[in-house]
């Protein structure tokens, strides 16, 4: 299966059937399929804004909560903030002119049970 007919897998979905990696390799489409959900983390900015979203009080932070802590615009914060939705990381709600992010939690258990080091149940 070449990566272009792969289905477009998102967040938790994409990782749903990888089994944490100390267990077993990966194959070429799960790894096809995680890859971007690791490549939105990879980058210093999101990483910064997904530690912040999920360590700011009640777990979700507005825009305008972010923006302050980096020397970056608003529109490029709100960039960084699309991808890592998009990815399917993180939820998003408007509420006025502000938009509101909080971190998927399933993506987020997913993220560790792909890393986890023991033996943990797959749900293939």
């Amino acid at each position: 299966m070449s990566k272009s007919s792969l289905p477009l897998l998102t967040g938790s979905d994409a990782l749903a059937c990888c089994t944490p990696l100390s267990r077993e390799p990966m194959s070429d489409e799960q790894a096809a399929q995680v890859a971007p959900l690791l490549k939105a983390l990879a980058d210093p900015v999101r990483l910064r804004l997904m530690s912040m979203v999920l360590s700011h009080e009640g777990g979700e932070a507005c825009v305008c909560d972010l923006t302050p802590a980096f020397d970056l615009s608003q529109p490029t914060i709100s960039h960084h903030l699309k991808v890592l939705h998009e990815a399917g990381l993180l939820d998003r709600e408007k509420r006025g002119t502000w938009v509101y992010y909080q971190a998927k939690p399933e993506a987020m258990t997913a993220i560790m049970t792909l890393f986890a080091a023991g033996p943990v149940a797959s749900t293939c």
